[in-house]
């Protein structure tokens, strides 16, 4: 394994499940922390040495995603516009949040099912709808949504093709775009059938 990512195995090997949420809970509340990383190298783990169960690694990154993006909303909505100046003056460059403001724009609430797979976006997601005032409940049925089908489809590659882990963390590093795609498909899907659902009384 690599240099460099023997603090984080460590990290891992260590507090276990709690590492894993820890770092997806920070990653979806608006922190640049490697979520993915900490997910892929989480379910090697579990490939290799057989220390963590990749079905709780599933469960408990699912729940750290949701509740960290739901963390993130909230600073957004009450932190307001400042917060994005304060994202692009930290992190992001003023045309990062701009192109997520106008993912946002055209897709509303399935873009944060759609940010889940698209690198830099997952961190500010949470944050960019609550400053947009999305509805709290359709933001938190596609964080739901987004968040379990972007762990379950990592965590189950860093599982399966753990014996060649640096290699997919190469290509998988790489194939943001083609995901990215495929997950707007599969939002532009969920959207519409929103859509066609009757109003509640």
């Amino acid at each position: 394994m690599h240099l460099a990512l023997e603090p984080l195995r460590n990290f891992i090997s260590t507090y276990g499940y709690w590492a894993v949420a820890l770092a997806l809970i920070f990653e979806s509340a608006g922190l640049p922390v490697p979520g993915e990383i900490t997910l892929l190298l989480a379910s090697f783990l579990a490939y290799s040495e057989h220390h963590l169960n990749i079905v709780w690694i599933i469960l408990t990154a699912t729940c750290a995603s949701t509740f960290g993006g739901e963390v993130g909303y909230a600073l957004g909505h009450y932190g307001g516009r400042a917060l994005l100046n304060h994202y692009q003056k930290f992190k992001f460059s003023k045309r990062a949040v701009e192109r997520g403001e106008k993912i946002f724009a055209q897709y509303g609430a399935a873009a944060v099912f759609l940010s889940r797979f698209i690198f830099g976006m997952r961190v500010f997601a949470g944050p960019l709808a609550g400053v947009l005032r999305m509805p709290w409940q359709l933001f938190t049925l596609f964080n739901f949504l987004g968040a379990a089908a972007w762990v379950t489809v990592i965590a189950s590659a860093g599982y399966i093709f753990g014996a060649h882990w640096r290699t997919l963390l190469h290509v998988m590093q790489r194939l943001n775009v083609a995901v990215a795609i495929v997950a707007a498909i599969v939002a532009f899907i969920l959207w519409r059938r929103y859509r066609r659902q009757p109003p509640s009384k």
